[in-house]
């Protein structure tokens, strides 16, 4: 795995310890003052994403929501993108508290049934900020909180008996399932099968006769346990044993995989 680089530059960050505290609201509707910070900033961010998506996380919907001038919220964060990114931290901190509720002795065969509590633990904190998953997408900054977790994850691995390349190998195999959701192939529009109509409905069935038999036949019906179109707890679960089985089998019989690290197919005619 290669983390992607962070965007570097000086951020108004740096003088902050310079300025005086700014004082706001505490609330909506509240009288008294309390003062503004980084962490009050960012939770006040997710409280906005959380009833109305994260499209609705404005600046002036974020001051509204501290009872703050829009122009105060500058002294703690430098911009929009400085929100998003930590937001993306305090989502993943809850996941670090929430993984550490359930954390639970990992070594030898016992790695698999932690790693599962791990991930699921994970997922419920999802649940709780639908709009996360697309947001954790969008990140080119490296979030500690989230290193935190992926290092948890490894070393519960390392723990179970995997070598560092079988480690990393499981990671890939992981993808965004070690975290807690499935990435999806694409997202259609809300309710774009119900509007279909009949006539386009027979002929794309007629030109992809499997996928629409296979479409007909399934039905996701828990909306509470899904994250987005397809990523549903049913599948994101079936999904999640397939790998971790497989995973426990290459632990099992100290398998590297195919692609190891600094093999070369061999030439033909070579010694």
């Amino acid at each position: 795995m290669r983390a992607r680089p962070s965007r570097s530059g000086l951020r108004c960050t740096d003088v902050r310890a310079e300025r005086q505290p700014v004082t706001a609201q505490a609330g909506r509707g509240t009288s008294s003052r309390v003062p503004l910070s980084r962490e009050r900033v960012l939770r006040a961010a997710v409280r906005v994403a959380d009833e109305g998506g994260i499209e609705a996380l404005t600046m002036r919907r974020l001051a509204d929501e501290l009872g703050a001038e829009a122009m105060s919220i500058y002294y703690h964060v430098a911009n929009k993108e400085d929100i998003l990114d930590g937001v993306v931290d305090v989502v993943a901190a809850e996941i670090n508290d929430a993984v550490a509720a359930v954390s639970a002795p990992s070594a030898g065969a016992r790695w698999k049934t932690a790693a599962r509590r791990r991930i699921l633990a994970a997922r419920e904190v999802f649940l709780r900020h639908r709009w996360a998953p697309a947001l954790f997408e969008t990140r080119t900054t490296i979030s500690p909180q989230v290193i935190r977790y992926y290092d948890g994850l490894v070393g519960l691995m390392r723990d179970g008996g995997f070598s560092w390349d079988q480690a990393h190998h499981a990671m890939h195999a992981l993808g965004s399932r070690a975290l807690g959701f499935s990435q999806e192939l694409f997202t259609p529009d809300s309710g774009a099968n119900s509007d279909m109509d009949p006539a386009a409905a027979e002929a794309m069935a007629a030109q992809f006769p499997h996928l629409a038999a296979m479409l007909a036949d399934i039905v996701h019906d828990d909306p509470d346990s899904t994250l987005g179109w397809c990523d549903d707890q049913t599948e994101f679960e079936f999904g999640l044993d397939l790998i971790l089985d497989g995973l426990d089998r290459l632990r099992g019989n100290g398998q590297r995989g195919n692609g190891q690290r600094g093999s070369r197919p061999r030439a033909e005619g070579s010694g």
